[in-house]
């Protein structure tokens, strides 16, 4: 006779085993299935985001940021230091040992929540029924009241420039480095590969980024995406954007890399080349045929506004379904589904999703551009406040970038809140908490924040969306 559970989670990336943990926190007998082995063969929970992706990319941003400041950031604090050097293989190992803790923390998380964690794969059968297979062993059918997919993306890959594991690598391949290559290419200016390009650059490498787009960073207000540019630029950071990636060599330990641009059709060669074009939705052998399961043209698996797929009792969460391929957006989705088997009733604001770009300086947003209220004809006033004028920034020698806070004209309620400096994913959730309340700029503007915080950068930037800033110049009303 198949094992039943109430719930059956497939994936434990953020969204999988969040959704496991907060079914079985309801009272419903879960189980949650995942594939994902270390590189010692054991089983690895937390999906790409602990793994390959989330965590470890910051562990490298953090030991790569401190290295530069040593180098370059110090003196002006008075300290001085001899000659620095980089031990890359420790740099990795610290990275592995943060992922290990994490990954062990799920495991005892499931534990003390009950959750069953069963390793291997699953694919959806008709019935609400799971195959599951286990790395070692026959597969098995296990029957569920409910199930949730939520197995995740996975890079894009693109045809002029196929992954080898050495020369072309994908993300994974780009935090496992035991060297610091001399030049490094990097194919895609968004997220992953600002954020690589830039662990690399501080570590002494020349970076070289390819963008196919003419616009850079389309997705974040035009403003911060144009002031980052400049900054990431002055770093040494070589951005072309209009590249459009046509072919590859790899001779030797170095790749050829063909473009065209605005000047026609161009080449550089480089050490390493990371492609980060984006990540797609990971369906191969998740579905039966007689699932019932729709997917969408893109590739995402179809659900309405609460996950709810067109099978009963079926849901599907994170990247694998329609919105933003962010941790946190499918953390929520899991919770969110997990209450609503449990006959609770639960919702996201899909409008108040936050996005970070961990760089040097930060980028950070919610809510609405400044060109998305243009296009959909949206009165709206613009409060802004440079780190530069703020004195926590400048104690820290950390003052590029602003804040800035967009409301509507006539009702003050805020819109959307964009920082570009220290701290910008922090301080984007507090205008994730004053929207979600409904609050106005002069709401912000009333309250009273600590000083000196880096926080106060918002307080100014919502004074000065109504003419009220105090240090800095108000801009005069037109």
């Amino acid at each position: 006779m198949s094992q039943k559970f109430d719930v059956i989670v497939i994936g434990a990336g953020p969204a999988g085993y969040v959704a496991a943990i907060r079914a079985a926190q309801l009272g419903l007998n879960t189980a949650c299935i995942d594939k994902w082995l270390n590189e010692k063969g054991k089983p690895s929970l937390g999906g790409t985001c602990l793994n390959v992706g989330c965590i470890p990319s910051k562990a490298l941003l953090d030991s790569s940021q401190k290295y530069e400041e040593t180098q370059k950031g110090l003196k002006v604090h008075g300290i001085s230091t001899g000659d620095v050097a980089i031990d890359v293989p420790a740099m990795i190992k610290r990275k592995e040992k943060i992922i290990n803790t994490l990954t062990t923390g799920i495991s005892g998380l499931f534990k003390a929540n009950g959750v069953t964690s069963l390793s291997g794969t699953g694919k959806l059968l008709a019935g609400k029924q799971v195959e599951f297979t286990p790395h070692q062993g026959e597969a098995e059918i296990l029957q569920a009241e409910n199930v949730i997919i939520a197995v995740g993306s996975v890079p894009v890959a693109i045809p002029p420039t196929p992954i080898n594991g050495d020369t072309i690598v994908d993300n994974e391949g780009a935090l496992a480095f035991q060297e610091i290559p001399e030049k490094v290419g990097v194919i895609g200016a968004g997220v992953i590969g600002l954020e690589l390009g830039s662990v690399w650059k501080r570590l002494g490498s020349e970076v070289i980024v390819l963008e196919a787009l003419e616009e850079f960073l389309p997705l974040a207000d035009e403003q911060i995406a144009k002031d980052a540019l400049k900054i990431y630029k002055k770093q040494g950071l070589d951005i072309r954007l209009g590249a459009r990636v046509t072919g590859s060599q790899v001779v030797d330990n170095s790749v050829t890399v063909q473009y065209s641009d605005a000047n026609g059709e161009q080449e550089v060669s480089v050490n390493k080349l990371i492609v980060a074009v984006g990540r797609r939705p990971y369906t191969e052998n998740l579905l039966a045929d007689d699932a019932g399961i729709e997917l969408t043209e893109k590739g995402f698996i179809a659900v309405d506004g609460q996950c709810r797929t067109g099978v009963a009792g079926v849901y599907a969460v994170g990247d694998v379904v329609r919105g933003p391929m962010l941790a946190h957006k499918g953390s929520e989705e899991g919770v969110m589904v997990a209450e609503l088997i449990a006959g609770k009733k639960a919702q996201i604001n899909y409008d108040l999703i936050p996005s970070v770009i961990y760089t040097h300086p930060e980028i950070a947003w919610v809510g609405k551009t400044e060109q998305q209220l243009k296009q959909e004809g949206v009165p709206y006033k613009v409060g802004m406040f440079p780190f530069a004028a703020s004195g926590r920034a400048l104690a820290a020698n950390d003052s590029a970038g602003m804040v800035k806070i967009i409301a509507h004209e006539e009702t003050d309620r805020v819109l959307g809140l964009h920082v570009l400096g220290p701290s910008a994913g922090d301080l984007a959730q507090q205008g994730v908490i004053a929207m979600e309340f409904g609050s106005s700029a002069e709401d912000i503007g009333l309250m009273v924040f600590a000083h000196p915080t880096l926080s106060e950068a918002v307080h100014e930037a919502a004074l000065a969306a109504n003419g009220h800033a105090i240090h800095m110049p108000n801009r005069k009303k037109r």
